[in-house]
């Protein structure tokens, strides 16, 4: 059968459809959404399917009736006929094929896909094919149930609903104007309205029954007999039967004696009774929004101080001890006006607490304890429950337990004349070498206390050092501009003839150092007046030294010398060198690894720990607020302690941290002197307070241990002079004991 002709209607929509290709049609313009497709597709397969079953004679005699007028069904299929057409219009122009005049729409297949010309194949018109088309992504679309809009695409503008829901006036105007409209649904998630086809009607309604949503599926298929039902004479099998079917399971025996065995035990339980669980308990006026004593935004939640409860002169009837004369009264609010407070409580008596009047101050109190809660800042305070006070301690060793350290003096070497400033003891712990600023170098003999020798240096001696080689006994002192070095006589005569031929080659080889500008850092000569001494003359005052553990090297330090502040020096060639161009802060002392080619060079605010061989920066020690005054390497290399003005004794850990591992405040005035122990697990540390602190510093071999720090004993034998106390200490190499120097001009050994 032909397709009929389009009406007028339908050519005036198909005219007004652009004549461009890439032109977007509008769909509720020509009333033709995706909803409307999917209608005249319906439509076109089911008026295909009665073109195909009738006659022509028998499709005209139906459309019409006995005057000749056409009947309702045929301006329907009519209809369907000229959406039909428009869709393939529609398609054709989103392929980008040229538009067919109406007569070559009308005669095309009716079954065409919404993507492009292709005949949709048979069984194949389901919607739950399709994809979805909603760009907006898995969001709630209540959040958009009041706007005009369903999200944003991805330059920010929104997606504006194309679909509104229409209000029940509207649909019954269009129930009743469409005939299709009860059949109509709307896609809120893809924003478009459908119309459920025929099959899909009879899917639903089969649904609805409680059968297969598909009529294809029979579930009572003719059941197919595989096996026969004739009885055979002889078995599958004519094996006898084997004795274990005649026999008890020895398997089964062995799982019942476990049961049983489970059982006596109370392993398994026979009257297990199911416990009732209990509703989870809540606060039933805790706000919604706190959850675990925690707030919506995320705060930490801190319950409001509770206010002091009433006492019995508050009650409404209290007794009448606590009622008040009317002399006590006027004595009370007389003594409340004087210290300028608020009016007192007068406890009043009342028969029934009806009778009570309304309190005059209720809403300004109320008022201000909102103003209290709201503006006043409030932490949350942790009780601790302590048994005794001796729990808060911390469990360390008894000091008796610790001995040896130094704990009583034992005697006092006297002769210099005003402060002394630096003590050290030699390697052998024989003598003892100090200076102060009579400008006396001093050797004394610790056994008896008796000065041996000494050098008039005409100057306040600030530092003495020891030359760590043993083979040439010689003795630094820092003095003035001057680094001295003389022998110290306190050895046999190989030994001082190998001191006085080191000096005297040193002199001989020694080449003035100079700067950038040709300017000499440092000059070597002999010093005939000393008994074979050299002095090193600096360009600034030279405030400490240092040997290396070789006793070839050795270091001073100008802390006003800028630039030149750290020089190095070698003894066997005579030589000087500056190491550093630019120093970051104020140098105050250095000191040489004992194991390792580093040196530890610290300033005012911080220790920076150089590799000489990479002449590169190996680490960098922060200190604390107080100026560095003073420091000490353990003979492991591995932990320094440093001694600051803020009266802090530090502890590093190289190995843990560049911040201290512990920070101690014993001392109650700056710190001058801290010392390391070259044998025992102790150091110490002396303050201008006039007392020397004893700890026991053990550091383990393992890693995985903090050393253990103890303080043991409190040192006094100095008294204060000028605000300064013991200005240098140092230990003995051999034995627990320990020589200080103070302001008072006295030299004291403590020993245990």
């Amino acid at each position: 059968m032909k397709k009929r002709a389009p009406d007028g209607a339908a050519k005036a929509a198909v005219e007004s459809i652009p004549s461009d290709s890439d032109a977007e049609l509008n769909a509720n313009e020509l009333d033709l959404s995706e909803s409307g497709s999917d209608e005249s597709s319906y439509s076109s397969e089911e008026g295909a399917s009665d073109v195909s079953s009738q006659s022509e004679v028998e499709d005209d005699r139906e459309t019409l009736d006995d005057t000749g007028t056409p009947t309702a069904a045929a301006a329907s299929d009519q209809d369907e006929l000229d959406r039909a057409v428009v869709d393939y219009l529609i398609a054709s122009q989103k392929a980008g094929l040229p538009a067919p005049s109406l007569e070559e729409a009308a005669v095309q297949p009716e079954t065409t896909d919404r993507e492009g010309l292709d005949a949709a194949p048979e069984g194949d018109t389901s919607d739950d094919e399709r994809p979805q088309r909603n760009t907006v992504g898995d969001v709630p679309l209540e959040w958009y149930r009041d706007e005009d809009h369903i999200g944003y695409d991805r330059e920010g503008q929104k997606l504006i609903r194309k679909a509104k829901q229409k209000d029940r006036l509207d649909a019954l105007i269009q129930r009743n104007d469409d005939e299709s409209a009860w059949r109509t649904i709307y896609d809120e998630y893809n924003d478009e309205e459908l119309t459920l086809s025929k099959e899909e009607l009879q899917m639903i309604q089969r649904i609805r029954e409680g059968h297969f949503p598909h009529v294809e599926v029979n579930p009572w298929e003719p059941e197919t007999d595989w096996y026969t039902k004739e009885r055979e004479i002889h078995p599958l099998s004519s094996a006898p039967e084997p004795k274990r079917r005649f026999i008890p399971s020895k398997w089964e025996e062995k799982k019942i004696v476990k049961l049983v065995r489970a059982l006596r035990k109370g392993w398994i339980k026979r009257d297990r009774t199911p416990k009732t669980e209990e509703p989870p308990a809540y606060l039933l006026w805790q706000d919604d929004g706190m959850v675990a004593d925690r707030p919506a935004s995320g705060l930490a939640y801190v319950p409001a101080p509770k206010p002091v409860l009433p006492g019995h002169d508050e009650s409404f009837n209290p007794p009448k001890e606590f009622l008040l004369s009317e002399e006590e009264t006027a004595a009370k609010q007389l003594q409340a006006e004087e210290n300028g407070d608020a009016a007192p409580w007068i406890p009043a008596a009342f028969d029934a607490l009806r009778n009570v009047p309304l309190y005059s101050e209720f809403i300004k109190e109320r008022f201000e304890r909102c103003l209290d809660l709201y503006l006043a800042p409030r932490a949350r305070r942790m009780r601790l429950h302590v048994a005794s006070p001796e729990a808060l301690l911390p469990q360390l060793p008894k000091p008796r337990d610790l001995q040896p350290f130094p704990t009583t003096l034992l005697l006092k070497f006297l002769g210099h004349v005003g402060k002394v400033r630096t003590v050290a003891p030699d390697q052998t712990g024989q003598w003892l070498a100090s200076g102060g600023d009579d400008g006396l170098l001093r050797v004394w003999e610790v056994r008896s206390g008796r000065c041996v020798r000494s050098w008039d240096l005409q100057a306040p001696i600030h530092c003495v050092a020891w030359c760590p080689n043993s083979a040439l006994r010689l003795l630094a002192a820092a003095s003035a501009s001057r680094l001295v070095i003389v022998p110290s006589g306190t050895g046999p005569e190989e030994v001082e003839r190998a001191a006085e031929e080191a000096l005297e080659s040193a002199c001989q080889q020694a080449t003035p150092a100079a700067d950038d500008e040709a300017r000499p850092m440092c000059r070597w000569q002999r010093l005939p007046e000393l008994q074979g001494g050299v002095e090193l003359v600096h360009l600034h005052p030279v405030r400490h030294l240092a040997w290396h553990g070789r006793g070839d090297y050795f270091a001073s330090v100008a802390p006003t010398g800028n630039t030149q502040a750290v020089l190095v020096h070698q003894l066997s060639k005579g030589a000087s060198q500056n190491p550093f161009r630019r120093n970051r802060g104020r140098v105050t002392s250095v000191l040489f690894h004992p194991a390792k080619p580093f040196l530890f060079v610290a300033t005012q605010n911080s220790i920076r720990i150089y590799d000489l061989a990479r002449q590169a920066l190996a680490n960098r020690l922060l200190g604390g607020s107080g100026v560095i005054a003073s420091m000490a390497v353990h003979p492991s290399g591995d932990h320094v302690i440093v001694g600051s003005a803020d009266k802090r004794l530090a502890w590093y850990d190289m190995d843990l941290s560049t911040k201290p591992y512990r920070a101690l405040h014993y001392h109650t005035a700056a710190l001058r002197s801290v010392a390391y122990h070259p044998t025992y697990p102790l150091f110490a540390s002396a303050s201008d307070d006039a007392t020397i602190h004893v700890f026991h510093g053990m550091v383990y071999q393992d890693l995985l241990t903090n050393p253990l720090i103890v303080p043991v004993k409190i040192l006094r034998g100095h008294q204060q002079c000028e605000h300064e106390g013991v200005l240098s200490c140092s230990f003995h190499p051999h034995q627990p004991w320990i020589f200080t120097a103070g302001a008072d001009g006295e030299i004291a050994l403590f020993g245990n």
